[in-house]
């Protein structure tokens, strides 16, 4: 297929250069979707139906099989040889059952070891004869080491997962789940899924993977391009307010304050006081005749503009197509006939470029939010009734900065000039926005995200149990109120596919003191995995329990409290041992990941090694935020936690 495509002659199909330019792009994009993953297998599954699908179940017909795979292979005569896994006639495989078959007759998965067939199981599911059994090569595919990035799970998808996937584009799904519950490959695979079912929608419209950190970003995102997808743009919520340079911090005081919602209408209230009431005539001049237009016919004008709630950049634009109108009223009175030209000459009047300029003046998002966040009576003023004298002292600079430049901006200064930006002028929308690790976002992150996709729809995934800002999202339902998604659906995961099970009981002894109400993980994995408490009296026991992990196959993580992380790192070197930085790939030689505890969430590791979980809780500014943070910690293993302690382990822990 690949090679087919690579021998297409474009030179007599294109009408220009141009044309030429555009087909030959699509081609190199086509060749890269089919290009080949080692030791990635073309097929997985195969699903032998009863009946040919679509055709009428008449006596005696002939069923018909398909090969399920990663993307679509046809052989030279276009005849299909896989379908695709998002193919409706693929969906059986993920959803059929003893008791609900869905016209299958038999459901085979495949076993792969470096890309070579070594298994294959069969499921006969419409013989009433044979027993449900649970499919070892389902066990042995989520049990099977992670090195590398993330992969995807298109042979494994539970019915579960499989309902999240291929929900429709128009609406907006919410997924809670807890650690290894899968929710970010069902994220990641409802966009590949999203793409095939609505691909020309999505091309014009465009689709966004928001993470929470950059180490998060490069672990997935080799996840799509293995699934033929090209084309998604991966960000964090940072990326998207870039607007300004970043060079600053708040403390937790005044970032809870600057990313609650209230800042949206004390925002709001800013841009809107630069609007002045009218108080002087337009006078425009045409040759030898003057046009007045009094200040009491361009108050209604303005008075109107600002009723409608319009950007205030988009009002800007209308007010001289205002001005000039009610001088073509006045010229029609006096018997002449001006058409358009004439109205759109008389907007770029001199006269009329004045009048808006001092009664709607441009304004800098930038500028204004300085302002608000360095003069005290301007803050006062339009955070009357909003914000209390307190709150409003905790946001403002101790030493206003010179300019725009020179300001220190923090992260949450640069949602607050991405709002002010909305207000002016409004924010492009995409088809499809996915939000992971959601429960950290402040309400006015939200309201950055939703600002996205507005006439686009968002899948939204995360863990309340995992919250780990000062400002993290106490429901769902609060969430998506400032996404501006109210009608979203919240589903629920609760079948733990990647930590085990000893290691998910015990983290879970922390639910009811972070996430009371929350259901916990209860894990499918058969095996029970590696999982000790041990007390060290030093680093070096530490090193030597990581060592005691290489000795496994698979990828190590080391995690522990950020403070730790120099120490660690000199101990890691004396004793000769290479590791990597979070986000870094994992190789045969080098399998071990040093990893701080604000950066573990979502990566996961065969074996981890959790270096002092009371360092964990003392690193945060609060005890149940630190809780928060060593639940994380906590459920990154995939086969094997080692807990080591030089204090007490956090009373929450105990039995």
């Amino acid at each position: 297929m690949r090679e087919d495509v690579e021998a297409l002659d474009i030179r007599d199909v294109t009408a220009n250069w141009v044309n030429a330019e555009v087909l030959t792009r699509q081609i190199e994009e086509r060749v890269k979707a089919l290009a080949d993953l080692s030791h990635t297998p073309l097929f997985f599954g195969r699903l032998d139906y009863l009946h040919a699908p679509g055709a009428e179940r008449a006596e005696g017909a002939e069923g018909e099989r398909f090969y399920i795979g990663r993307r679509h292979v046809h052989d030279a005569n276009g005849d299909p040889m896989v379908i695709d896994w998002r193919a409706p006639v693929s969906q059986p495989f993920y959803r059929a059952s003893k008791k609900d078959p869905l016209d299958v007759a038999l459901r085979r998965r495949f076993g792969y070891t470096g890309g070579d067939l070594t298994a294959y199981e069969d499921e006969h599911l419409s013989d009433p004869a044979e027993a449900a059994t649970a499919s070892k090569l389902l066990q042995q595919e989520i049990e099977r080491p992670r090195v590398g990035p993330m992969r995807d799970i298109v042979a494994t998808i539970q019915p579960e997962q499989d309902e999240i996937v291929r929900a429709g584009l128009s609406g907006s799904v919410c997924v809670q789940g807890g650690p290894g519950t899968g929710k970010t490959a069902v994220g990641l695979h409802r966009v590949a899924y999203l793409l095939y079912a609505h691909r020309e929608r999505l091309a014009r419209t465009g689709t966004l993977v928001i993470g929470p950190n950059r180490s998060f970003l490069h672990y997935i995102e080799q996840v799509l391009p293995a699934l033929g997808e090209l084309e998604v743009r991966q960000a964090t919520v940072d990326d998207l307010v870039a607007r300004v340079e970043v060079r600053g911090a708040d403390d937790a005081t005044a970032a809870v304050i600057k990313g609650d919602a209230r800042l949206a209408e004390v925002l709001r209230r800013a841009v809107r006081s630069h609007v002045t009431p009218p108080t002087e005539p337009v006078v425009v001049v045409r040759g030898s005749r003057r046009w007045r237009v009094p200040a009491y016919e361009l108050e209604p004008i303005v008075r109107e503009l600002l009723d409608r709630d319009i950007r205030y950049g988009a009002a800007r634009e209308a007010l001289p197509q205002r001005i000039a109108h009610a001088v073509l009223v006045q010229m029609e009175r006096a018997g002449e006939a001006p058409d358009d030209r004439v109205q759109d000459a008389v907007a770029r009047n001199t006269a009329v470029k004045a009048a808006v300029k001092a009664i709607w003046p441009p304004v800098d998002p930038a500028k204004l939010v300085l302002r608000l966040l360095s003069d005290p009576g301007f803050l006062a003023t339009h955070a009357a009734g909003i914000l209390d004298e307190n709150e409003q002292k905790a946001i403002l600079w101790p030493k206003p900065p010179r300019s725009v430049k020179s300001a220190k901006w923090s992260a949450a200064d640069a949602v607050l000039i991405d709002e002010a930006t909305d207000l002016v002028q409004r924010t492009h929308s995409l088809g499809h926005v996915v939000l992971d690790e959601a429960q950290d976002l402040s309400p006015m992150q939200y309201r950055a995200v939703g600002r996205r996709c507005t006439t686009g729809s968002v899948t939204v995934l995360g863990d309340l149990a995992q919250g780990t800002t000062p400002w993290a999202t106490r429901s769902w339902r609060e969430a998506l109120t400032h996404l501006g998604k109210t009608d979203a659906v919240v589903e629920e995961l609760t079948a733990g596919f990647r930590v085990p099970t000893d290691v998910i009981t015990y983290a879970s002894r922390l639910l009811p003191h972070i996430a009371p109400g929350l259901t916990p993980v209860a894990s499918v994995r058969e095996n029970p995995g590696t999982f000790e408490v041990r007390p060290v009296t030093g680093d070096a026991e530490v090193i030597a329990a990581c060592v005691e992990a290489l000795h496994a196959e698979g990828s190590i993580g080391l995690i522990a409290a950020d403070a730790r992380i120099p120490a660690l790192t000199e101990a890691l070197t004396e004793a000769g041992l290479a590791f990597l930085q979070p986000g870094e790939e994992t190789t045969p030689d080098t399998r071990l990941t040093l990893v701080p505890a604000s950066l573990a969430k979502g990566l996961e590791y065969d074996y981890v090694v959790l270096d002092d979980p009371r360092a964990v809780v003392d690193g945060e500014p609060d005890e149940r935020t630190g809780l928060r943070r060593l639940y994380v910690a906590l459920t990154r293993a995939v086969s094997g936690l080692t807990v080591t302690h030089t204090t007490q382990l956090p009373p929450q822990l105990a039995a």
